[in-house]
């Protein structure tokens, strides 16, 4: 697989065939791993470095689930491919700013991704379509299993895994689910609703993660420690979470429909209406309004448009999207015309 593969390929995450596609987009499990008797990677030396990524490349080679992956050098990238693969959420945002013995292998199903030598030695990341943290973790356990087998992990029985951020010390576990939640901030519940999960010990972010706002009234929700707690525990715990968000968002979205569908409506056909006739969009402007799309698809305002493809425009109209699309650099300018051209081809063959 060349990294241009994935511009024909749907991510799982994206394909809203999970419990409660409606408002959870997706669920993801990550790990944080590092190896024992080496620094960390922000104290290593280049060399260990190169022997942190050698040994875990070689040991990930035998894995089973990664038969059918590739990895990919960040020395070998450019910064669009780099931010490609950040848009794809198959690497985060700080992976792709340094590109020495770095390297992230993904599998062809984008249902995996394992990045060597970021804040630790190993973060590996599970994501699935929906609500549905236990399938993640049920991958993703089975392949540190096998990682802990080949690879001597940092640990310590009072503390569990060491990592970089104390945060993570212990299961070195982040569960998190993406949620559209556009009726409670519409409703201005929302900042009732980020309140409560900041006081249970969760913490919020935007659609790319730590150091993002929420945009497009997409939120990520996640455990905030892991010290002091199991993996079922967490996964419970944010599971509980979760399914009162659920029902939140629902109640909203029915209020809604039943005190103020006429307004409803007409927000929802306008957001369609300038995607569709609009010759210059902004990146920003084009996620407020699939987010509006995307609700009226879920209500059954919109009948012709399914929920996969408005997910799949979230991702395609990001700036390195556009510009491997176009297979060109393209300023600031020229994308906001390219952008608004692919959502019209888009949405007037549906």
């Amino acid at each position: 697989m060349i990294i241009n593969d994935l511009l024909n390929h749907t991510s799982e995450w994206l394909r809203s065939t999970g419990p409660n596609s409606d408002i959870v987009m997706s669920s993801r499990i990550r790990l944080a791993r590092n190896l024992d008797k080496l620094p960390f990677p922000h104290w290593a030396s280049k060399k260990q470095s190169e022997n942190a990524l050698q040994m875990i490349e070689g040991v990930c080679s035998r894995v089973d689930f990664l038969k059918s992956s590739t990895v990919f050098k960040l020395a070998d990238l450019d910064n669009v491919d780099k931010q490609f693969l950040v848009e794809r959420h198959l690497m985060s945002p700080d992976f792709a700013q340094k590109s020495d013995n770095r390297a992230v292998i993904i599998d062809n199903e984008e249902i995996l991704s394992i990045m060597i030598n970021e804040e630790d030695h190993i973060r590996m990341q599970v994501m699935q379509s929906g609500f549905n943290l236990f399938e993640a973790w049920n991958i993703i356990n089975k392949i540190d299993d096998y990682l802990a087998k080949e690879l001597n992990f940092a640990f310590l029985a009072d503390w569990g895994y060491l990592t970089a951020c104390p945060t993570n010390t212990g299961t070195g576990m982040r569960g998190s689910v993406m949620l559209h939640l556009p009726a409670l901030v519409m409703t201005t519940q929302i900042n009732r609703v980020l309140a409560a999960i900041s006081k249970l010990s969760f913490t919020t972010r935007g659609l790319y993660g730590e150091g993002t706002k929420a945009t497009g009234n997409f939120f990520q929700v996640s455990n905030q420690v892991s010290l002091g707690h199991g993996e079922n525990d967490i996964i419970e715990n944010i599971n509980s979470l979760i399914k009162q968000i659920i029902e939140q968002e629902t109640q909203a979205r029915q209020t809604m429909l039943s005190r103020e569908r006429a307004v409803l409506e007409d927000r929802i056909s306008r957001s369609l209406g300038i995607l569709k006739s609009a010759h210059i969009i902004t990146s920003q402007e084009t996620i407020e309004l699939l987010s509006m799309v995307r609700l009226g698809s879920d209500l059954g305002i919109i009948k012709d448009l399914d929920r996969c493809t408005i997910n799949e425009l979230f991702i395609t109209t990001q700036p390195a999207h556009l510009q491997k699309l176009e297979n060109n650099k393209l300023s600031s300018s020229e994308r906001d015309v390219k952008r608004a051209e692919l959502i019209r081809n888009k949405l007037t063959k549906q």
